[in-house]
């Protein structure tokens, strides 16, 4: 199944615009509860107006807020900035440390936010379950854990090391493109084969196109063309 998702989403990557391990921290902090498109319309201002760890500790809290507020929880969120620019700058040099346990003592950080940090920053593997990953993970029947660091040491177990982070994007990108919750596209899945929830989303191909979201949508139908026509 990690095989054939490759080659359905051949260029996965974090959905979150950065430049710096620092603002990828900033963004995934700002994701909880929140659309990866609408913390992308924030940032570009926010990174602007803070560019170091030092600028977050010191930030105006009213200030950094309202740069925040549409992404929700705004309050809590800037907490988390703040404490974050205020650790860096204390404990690591004002610059973001790269073990996993050195990441998750920060404000804001857990597991999830770490594993994105270390995999698309640092590029040291790790998996990240959000939502659709565990979602799609207990649907494929790879686990019944519903715990998150239960699921990431489940699946850690099948897959081996140093595709960790790639299988993340790939089902986290299926999950948001095929793969709908309520809704899957199973009539155009290309795991459908080897998929023991098959049917729980329409199975007829029209049905199922019209459930594909994303920019590579042309691409995955396509590829589901390809498989109908060579069954």
């Amino acid at each position: 199944m990690n095989r054939t998702l490759a080659r359905a989403f051949p260029h996965v990557y974090c959905e979150l615009d950065f430049t710096t391990p620092l603002e990828l921290a900033v963004a995934t902090i700002l994701s909880a509860q929140c659309t990866d498109k609408r913390v992308n319309q924030v940032t570009p201002a926010l990174f602007d107006r803070y560019r170091t760890a030092a600028d977050y500790a010191s930030a105006q809290r009213s200030e950094l807020e309202e740069y925040i507020r549409s992404t929700g929880f705004y309050r809590n969120k800037a907490t988390s900035l703040i404490g974050l620019g205020q650790e860096v700058v204390a404990r690591f040099d004002g610059e973001l440390p790269r073990t996993l346990g050195e990441l998750v003592t920060l404000p804001g950080v857990g597991r999830k936010t770490a594993n994105v940090i270390l995999g698309n920053a640092f590029d040291v593997p790790g998996i990240t379950v959000d939502t659709h990953f565990g979602r799609l993970v207990r649907r494929w029947k790879w686990t019944e854990e519903t715990d998150p660091v239960k699921v990431e040491h489940a699946i850690g177990e099948l897959i081996e090391k140093k595709q960790w982070t790639l299988l993340s994007h790939r089902v986290i990108f299926h999950g948001r493109r095929i793969c709908h919750a309520r809704k899957p596209a199973c009539g155009v899945c290309l795991i459908a084969a080897d998929c023991p929830s098959y049917g729980e989303g329409p199975t007829e191909f029209d049905a199922a196109a019209a459930l594909v979201r994303g920019p590579e949508r042309d691409h995955l139908l396509e590829l589901a063309r390809q498989e109908k026509d060579a069954t």
